[in-house]
């Protein structure tokens, strides 16, 4: 076939594909995987975000976190719930689940920052960034000994052979103009759900209002009479409770599931919403999760369905990064500076 005839195949599968992804029942199908994969960046970088506009820590251990949380859910469910179970109690147990890896993550968060984190704010932002890395070498080591010593395979695999899912997260949900994945709306609405609670809780809370006090001036701040280091811990336990939320939903999502590399593979797009919406603005994550979501939501159905380069939709997402940075270098939303102390 000659250069032109290659030149006519490809411009009419572009065409088609044009006009397949137009129809309504497509852009519908991608909007919803788009919210739901915004929903996801957003609850783990929120944890990065908030860590980082009142510490000035970037926290390179918070994909590990995200990562036992998955695992930890998949414990939660497989130890609850069997085939027989029905599907209510199933979802049941699910939510009880949710409160609890949240709980044992904030307790980890907090255990971290307190013992590891909290002597080092004194120093060079270096020491705190070569310290998280080693944290989260430590722990993935930790929970791949522990895998390999059980023989856990990945709970993508095991859970569905466990039947513990509730059929409602798998069996699609008409919406009209078309069938989407019950889980994609679950995790629109917790996305959902996490933008509203962290934003009450940053301006409708005496709390609130002495994070944002700390992030400004952390020494004003104490010199009111004000712990700014506890105010410190519950901030960085929030996040990682949040991020372990976040890993118990990505264990039921067929893309993600839970292992080792999780840490990795959600760290990086966590890195990009929070730079791309500017270091340390809870509003430009937002922004930022939805632009990074909905642009990958789509690369993906493109390249998937139309031209078959699975790996392009990931340097979307940093040519986004790239773009950003080259006109705003500081962000959508990014601050002069962060992390008051």
């Amino acid at each position: 076939m000659t250069g032109l005839g290659i030149d006519l195949v490809v411009a009419q599968s572009l065409v088609d594909g044009l006009g397949q992804f137009l129809r309504p029942s497509t852009l519908f199908s991608v909007l919803v995987d788009g919210l739901a994969k915004s929903a996801l960046f957003l609850m783990i970088a929120t944890g990065l975000t908030l860590i980082f506009g009142l510490m000035g820590v970037l926290n390179f251990a918070h994909g590990s976190l995200t990562m036992i949380g998955a695992y930890l859910g998949g414990l939660i469910m497989v130890l609850t719930v069997s085939q027989g179970t029905p599907n209510g109690t199933r979802l049941a147990v699910f939510f009880v689940g949710l409160f609890v890896v949240f709980g044992v993550l904030a307790a980890l968060g907090g255990v971290i920052e307190v013992g590891l984190i909290r002597p080092l704010y004194d120093r060079p932002p270096i020491y705190q960034i070569l310290l998280t890395f080693g944290v989260t070498l430590v722990l993935d080591e930790l929970v791949r000994i522990v895998t390999l010593f059980y023989d856990i395979q990945p709970v993508a695999d095991w859970q569905a052979a466990l039947g513990t899912k509730p059929t409602w997260f798998t069996d699609p949900v008409d919406l009209g103009l078309a069938s989407v994945r019950g889980l994609a709306l679950f995790e629109i609405l917790f996305g959902v759900a996490t933008v509203v609670a962290v934003w009450a809780f940053l301006n409708r809370t005496r709390y609130g209002l002495v994070v944002r006090a700390g992030s400004e001036d952390s020494e004003m701040t104490e010199a009111l009479g004000i712990d700014v280091r506890r105010v410190f811990t519950v901030v960085f336990a929030l996040g990682a409770g949040i991020a372990g939320v976040a890993g118990m939903l990505l264990m039921w999502d067929k893309n993600w599931g839970a292992s080792v590399p999780l840490a990795a593979e959600t760290l990086l797009p966590a890195f990009v919403v929070v730079i791309v919406g500017g270091l340390g603005t809870f509003r430009g994550t937002v922004y930022a999760a939805l632009i990074v979501g909905l642009a990958d939501a789509v690369t993906t159905w493109w390249f998937i369905n139309v031209v078959d380069l699975t790996f392009l939709p990931e340097v979307v997402v940093f040519a986004i990064l790239v773009l950003v940075l080259v006109v705003k270098p500081r962000g959508l939303f990014g601050l002069a500076e962060v992390g008051g102390h």
